[in-house]
């Protein structure tokens, strides 16, 4: 096993349960790391506020990678570094999901804007990140200046996967297009990836990459994968994802992020 210093987390899907759930042996399992000189920091696709419920249980001390990387944030939520779509990027990323027949979401660095409140997953995600959208008729010229983060929503998992690879076409290396989940696409500034996350950390804290851990479930976690020195994938991954990383553990309805801390990260340090 590599010498590792540091563990990066996805969130949902790999930290906390399908209910959001933060359990016990999740937190005792980061404690542990810290006993160990370890540190943990975790990313998601959920703006910053919407991680503002583990900084506490976690006692997180790292910088927080918000919109897979479109916003760096100290623990108090102070801005570290945002990494903004170009407005034309937003325009037509939001042009194709609607071409597709998706919802579009828009995110600023603070606000989280919707066009229809009765959308698939709006009263799911309000819950999960604890705060609510805002309605808007139409995304106007100030919000595609500020926009962070795009996505595309529908329970079609064929039609997501479908609008990712058209996306792909119409962006080209100007925005990061990859499924969170099955039913989310996340278009971000092509610095504002996974993968970016563990070089900007591995900057910021000065940790080689080769001493990264990362953990997570879905595709956009694959990026991280590649440039970390330890990949684990969540039980619940897909086998194309799993297939991309060093190690799996189980479910995360089966304490499958903590039992890959004790197993790949502290059983491994005992000598």
């Amino acid at each position: 096993m590599p010498h590792i210093s540091l563990l990066l987390a996805d969130v949902d899907g790999t930290l906390v349960t399908e209910q959001k759930v933060l359990t016990e042996r999740a937190q005792a399992a980061v404690r542990s790391l810290r006993d160990r000189h370890i540190l943990f920091a975790i990313t998601s696709g959920r703006p910053p506020r919407g991680m503002a419920m583990l900084i506490e249980p976690l006692r997180l001390d790292t910088p927080i990678a918000g919109f897979n990387g479109g916003v760096f944030v100290h623990p108090d939520l102070s801005v570290i570094e945002t990494r903004p779509l170009a407005p034309d990027v937003a325009r037509l990323a939001i042009e194709t999901i609607d071409r597709h027949g998706m919802d579009a979401w828009l995110y600023t660095g603070t606000d989280w804007l919707i066009r229809r409140e009765d959308a698939p997953h709006v009263a799911r995600e309000a819950w999960t990140v604890k705060f609510p959208p805002k309605i808007t008729a139409k995304y106007v010229e100030a919000d595609l200046d500020q926009a962070v983060k795009i996505v595309g929503v529908s329970d079609d998992h064929a039609l997501v996967a479908k609008c990712e690879a058209d996306m792909a076409t119409a962006l080209g290396n100007r925005a990061s297009a990859k499924r969170s989940q099955p039913y989310y696409l996340d278009v971000t500034n092509p610095d504002a990836n996974k993968g970016a996350v563990v070089a900007a950390l591995s900057s910021m804290l000065r940790i080689p990459s080769a001493e990264i851990a990362t953990i997570g479930d879905m595709p956009n976690d694959t990026l991280m994968f590649r440039r970390s020195g330890l990949s684990i994938a969540m039980g619940n991954a897909s086998d194309e994802v799993k297939a991309q990383a060093n190690a799996v553990t189980d479910s995360y309805n089966d304490e499958g992020f903590a039992k890959a801390v004790e197993r790949y990260l502290l059983d491994a340090r005992v000598t």
